[in-house]
């Protein structure tokens, strides 16, 4: 029905059903239900006035006024009637209307009694207006009925649609959640009048978001529809969610929200290596814990869900070398834990293990949470330089040997497959007084100066080996020479000694 149509229908009820009487002193007016009316003598009214000053027998009988808001009509909209049985319709009775909005919004015509509305009226500013009604005595201005309050309530109609005043909304749900799982509650305020009619009675219903979200039509509440719904597939879903009153029958208004729901991630990727095989190589020169490569196992997850753990599992090469977890990039780094030689043993195979560390009971059917990859590991040669063998050497040798004999015989060798052949000599640094030689290719160390154990009793002299091919390798040993002692020095005073005697000294005297 049109708001101009309820308007009308309004009028008419009003007009013809609803008037306010004015019920007097029962034993001084007509009587009420014969419907007369008898004109009061002089004697009579003043007889009125005191009695309405001593006691109210009976005060006035009034009903609610209703009229419609939003009316929109050209002519003042028609409200009731105020009506007094002591009105012989002559115009001696003059109705006064005082109170909220009188002469404003409200109009009564002091004759007939009739009021109208002369503003456009909005319940939901203003629901009701308290007024008050007088009859008085035109002539004389004296009352004639006692006043009395009435109230004139403003009817509801649906003109205001649901408002989400909270919108838009953001929220989140697992993924892989069951199917009815709450997601967030939104709500629509109507501002129409609740207890009337279903202006304000709002329905929900989903516009955009299915099939994977649902709505319940009654509160509001959201929830999952769909099972399986993957974050790594779709992580971002826009829902519209409409409100409509009436009870969401044909002519309610609509309003509507976005909710935007982010589906949170939980752990049902399993990690996987991209590569069953993965080649590194690493200098047998490398020290220790230096880095020689990295691996990786992909996960679809994130964050804590896709930590991993990193570890050697199995190979040749677990004493060798250490693998660590990168908590940054969640790589594994394989690092050199003992020195390599390429002469030893050149490649190694590892298998390595990244795992989850934080499962989820209900998602282990979809495990395992694991996987291994193999590495090899190629050593790659170093021109290393020449290595003597022992390590340091310890020589004896007396003092009176003679120039050019041999006291050691000094070797090294190149570790290096190609065996390069050794030229050998001595840093001079080492033995700046000249007393030895090495002679260049057998490593033969000789004296080259008388040793004299009273005047230096240790050398202390570094022997080198260079690779003839690549002189820029070259590797040095410590020879400690100890001079021994021979009887080759007369004795000697230390100092010259004088003495005197006298002349007659007796035999054995000191």
């Amino acid at each position: 029905m049109s708001t101009s149509g309820r308007m009308s229908n309004a009028k008419n009820l009003f007009g013809l059903g609803i008037s306010l009487y004015f019920w007097g002193l029962m034993d001084l007016t007509t009587t009420v239900l014969s419907g007369s009316a008898r004109p009061l003598t002089e004697g009579q009214e003043d007889n009125l006035s005191d009695k309405l000053h001593q006691r109210m027998k009976r005060s006035w009988v009034w009903n609610q006024f209703f009229v419609l808001e939003e009316y929109t009509g050209t002519d003042p909209l028609y409200v009731g009637k105020l009506h007094s049985d002591m009105d012989r319709g002559d115009g001696s009775i003059k109705y006064i209307l005082s109170g909220e909005g009188a002469g404003i919004v409200f109009t009564i015509d002091d004759t007939t009694g009739d009021i109208h509305a002369i503003q456009r009226l909005d319940r939901e500013e203003r629901s009701q207006y308290t007024l008050r009604a007088q009859a008085l005595d035109r002539r004389t201005g004296r009352p004639m009925e006692p006043e009395s309050e009435f109230i004139i309530k403003i009817q509801d109609i649906n003109d205001n649609e649901p408002k989400f005043l909270d919108g838009p909304y953001v929220a989140s749900v697992p993924e892989m959640s069951p199917v009815g799982t709450s997601v967030i509650q939104v709500t629509a305020t109507d501002a129409d009048d609740p207890t009337y009619g279903n202006s304000a009675r709002v329905v929900y219903s989903i516009l955009q978001g299915q099939p994977y979200f649902s709505v319940d039509s009654r509160t509001g509440l959201i929830r999952t529809a769909l099972m399986n719904m993957d974050r790594e597939a779709k992580e971002y879903y826009e829902v519209i969610i409409q409100a409509k009153d009436m009870g969401g029958q044909l002519g309610g208004l609509a309003g509507t929200t976005t909710v935007n729901i982010t589906l949170s991630d939980v752990n049902d990727n399993p990690p996987r290596f991209p590569q069953k095989h993965y080649q590194m190589s690493v200098l047998e020169s490398a020290p220790v814990s230096s880095t020689v490569g990295r691996v990786v196992a992909k996960d679809l997850d994130e964050g804590i869900n896709a930590e991993m753990k990193y570890s050697l599992v199995d190979g040749d090469g677990l004493d060798v070398f250490d693998i660590n977890t990168d908590p940054n990039y969640q790589v594994g780094i394989i690092t050199v834990r003992k020195p390599l030689s390429f002469e030893s043993k050149k490649s190694y195979t590892l298998k390595v293990e990244g795992a989850n560390p934080h499962l989820e009971m209900r998602f282990l059917n979809l495990g395992p949470f694991r996987d291994t990859t193999t590495v090899h590991i190629s050593v790659e040669d170093v021109d290393e330089p020449p290595v003597f063998e022992p390590s340091i050497y310890f020589v004896e040798v007396p003092e009176d040997v003679e120039i050019g004999t041999t006291i050691q015989i000094i070797s090294a060798k190149d570790p290096d497959v190609t065996n390069n052949s050794i030229r050998y000599s001595i840093d001079r640094s080492s033995d700046p007084g000249r007393f030895f030689y090495v002679d260049i290719t057998s490593g033969a160390l000789m004296t080259a100066r008388p040793l004299d154990r009273e005047d230096i009793s240790w050398h202390n002299i570094t022997v080198l080996a260079m690779e003839l091919n690549n002189p820029s390798q070259v590797g040095s040993v410590s020879v400690t020479v100890k001079v021994l002692d021979v009887n080759d020095n007369a004795p000697e005073f230390a100092r010259f000694y004088e003495a005197f005697v006298c002349e007659n000294a007796k035999a054995g005297q000191v």
